[in-house]
Order: structure tokens, then sequence, then C-alpha cells
């Protein structure tokens, strides 16, 4: 018997198929962080919320008003878990207290992104999202292998230099895919 190494998807995107119905996950586009043995994690990265990072400044340092340009900077729900936990994408290149290489992308965790980001000496490009996405070991496999979700590689265009609500079809584009195709229902011959 042959023996097949595991696939992980680490720096891959999660592209929910249409007939999606867990509302924490129906028409997302997810970013996985990490995938191995022990479950996953991802971001969400198609879901602006009705905050910004102005409003998030205003919890964090409220003695100092938030630079006009925070009013244009979204956050996102990045995904149903620790809600009030924050995370950045950003690409690789400068580090925080708290920042992990994730190959190209990089993802950053504390504070002080966020107030250089405010600052204006922060990444040129980001995502803040509030929360994130997790799966217990085995549960993203058998999630699927029940068709739930189509996986594409990373592609940082998408993540930065499109907007959140064209997110989703292209990186279903990148598979020559078109969501509005695809059909929950079964043939039978």
């Amino acid at each position: 018997m042959k023996n097949v190494s595991p696939s992980y998807l680490s720096h891959h995107f999660l592209i929910a198929m249409p007939h999606m119905v867990d509302p924490n996950f129906a028409h997302t586009l997810t970013y996985i962080v990490e995938h191995t043995a022990n479950g996953a994690m991802g971001l969400v990265v198609n879901r602006p919320q009705d905050i910004t990072l102005a409003d998030i400044l205003e919890q964090l340092r409220p003695e100092i008003e938030p630079p006009a340009l925070c009013q244009h900077v979204p956050i996102f729900l990045g995904g149903p878990v620790s809600k009030d936990r924050g995370f950045v994408l950003h690409p690789s290149g400068q580090t925080f207290q708290a920042t992990i290489e994730l190959g190209g992308v990089a993802l950053s965790s504390s504070q002080d992104v966020l107030f250089a980001i405010a600052d204006g000496r922060g990444p040129s490009k980001s995502l803040i999202a509030l929360g994130y996405a997790g799966w217990e070991p085995g549960q993203l496999e058998a999630e699927l292998a029940a068709n739930a979700w189509l996986t594409c590689p990373f592609d940082a265009d998408i993540l930065f230099n499109t907007s959140s609500e064209q997110r989703l079809e292209a990186a279903a584009r990148q598979l020559g895919v078109n969501l509005n195709l695809i059909t929950s229902q079964a043939g039978h011959a």
C-alpha cells in the first residue's frame, strides 16, 4: 500500500460553494492561515462590517483623535470565533510585536500594527479582521469531502487589489469556475 502524506491547505483560499447554508460562511472567501493535522484557522476576507479603523482606535486610544483616513479603512468579520480578537493581513516586509510570515503575506495580531496604519507608517495595503474561522482536526477535510468548499491557491492581488464584493468571484475565476452556474442538485441517470 502506498503511503500518502496528507495535503494541507495553508496559504490557500476556501471558496464557499453556492449551496453553503451556514450563515457564517455562505458566499465567503476565506484565507487559510494554518491547516495541519491539529485543525485549521482562517480569516474570511470578503465580509466588511459596519465599523472602521477609526471606531477601533477610539476604543484603543481614546485620548487621540483618529486620523480622517481611518474612517475609510473597513474592519472585516474574520469569522465566528473570538470576534473581539483582531488580525491584520498585510504584505511581507514590515514586522510588528506579533507578526508571522506566511509566504508573501504576513499576519500581525498586536495593536501596534493598527497604530502604525493610522499614523501612516504601517503597511501600504492591509486587511483588518475581527474574529477568525476555526476547524477541529478533520473537520475541514470532512467539509471538503462533502463538497462545501472549492480551494484555490492564495493570490495577493485578490486580497489587496480587488474590492471585497468581487473577491469571491475573482478566486473562482482563477479555477475557471462561474459560481452562478453551479447547482446543489445532483444529477441522476
